[in-house]
């Protein structure tokens, strides 16, 4: 009986720990963070040059990139990041060298 009462006193120490930690909001510079592992990080994106700034959540992202495909996985990719409220996209495309 002692041995299921400490389980469940722990289950509920364990669910409360759970709660408060979701509750706790995450700050731009965790975002900010986050963000650049994620773009690093991503073998399509290739996102380490780029820049990540974050203010209250939005995080708007600069630099230059190859392709479309990769602006916007970079969107995609940020805003999959806990606390983005929303992503202000500003890269730019490089462009193309015409030598047919």
């Amino acid at each position: 009986m002692k041995v299921r009462l400490f389980a469940m006193f722990l289950a509920l120490l364990l669910a409360a720990g759970v709660c408060l930690s979701a509750e706790k909001p995450v700050t731009d510079d965790a975002i900010t963070d986050y963000v650049r592992l994620k773009l690093a990080g991503d073998p399509e994106v290739k996102g380490g040059a780029l820049a990540v700034d974050v203010k209250n959540g939005v995080v708007t992202i600069g630099g230059t990139v190859e392709t479309q495909h990769q602006k916007d996985k970079a969107s995609k990719l940020a805003k999959k990041v806990k606390g983005v409220k929303q992503v202000v996209n500003n890269i730019a495309l490089k462009e193309r060298t015409g030598g047919k």
